[in-house]
């Protein structure tokens, strides 16, 4: 079945790489479909022939086309994905799996992969902290988040109840 939106990825001639780096880190993942480049793609894409030009894959459930479109454009954080974790080991996983191997840390939960891609990694409650009805727990759960690079659960719940030091 195809999904209404999915989102297309722009890669340098590393997508099967990518794809095959994110259906690694999450556990309900998979490569869907390669389609490689004939002759018409090989001339309008400027890969060779043979040569990956899509791969469809699947994460939790979202499905994702990663392209091989060239050099000419790259990753900004203006987009970025969001994974919300339970616990913080789940948390401290994603951080890892995700900002490792030449990616790097950014702030307040925001990391860059390997890619260039940018996601934040947030407990599954952060909207509720950050959105309180009470004006100053919210304000104290982004003061908390704004002093971070990786997020810690149980800082940003210290924060909310108002027993930060």
């Amino acid at each position: 079945m195809i999904q209404k939106i999915t989102p297309f990825l722009w890669f340098n001639g590393n997508a099967e790489q990518a794809a095959k780096f994110y259906t690694s880190v999450f556990k309900k993942s998979k490569i869907r479909q390669i389609t490689r480049c004939g002759k018409a793609a090989s001339k309008g894409s400027g890969q060779p022939p043979g040569s990956v030009l899509t791969v469809q894959f699947e994460i939790e459930g979202q499905q994702f086309t990663a392209l091989n479109g060239g050099p000419n454009v790259k990753f900004t954080e203006a987009v970025s994905f969001v994974v919300y974790c339970k616990t913080q080991t789940e948390l401290d996983y994603y951080w890892k799996k995700l900002s490792g191997g030449g990616g790097k840390e950014v702030a307040c939960g925001w990391l860059q992969d390997k890619f260039g891609l940018s996601w934040q990694i947030v407990p599954e409650n952060i909207m509720e902290l950050i959105s309180s009805k009470h004006p100053e727990k919210a304000d104290r759960v982004m003061a908390a988040v704004m002093d971070m690079m990786k997020l810690d659960i149980k800082k940003l719940k210290a924060a909310y109840a108002g027993k930060t030091k």
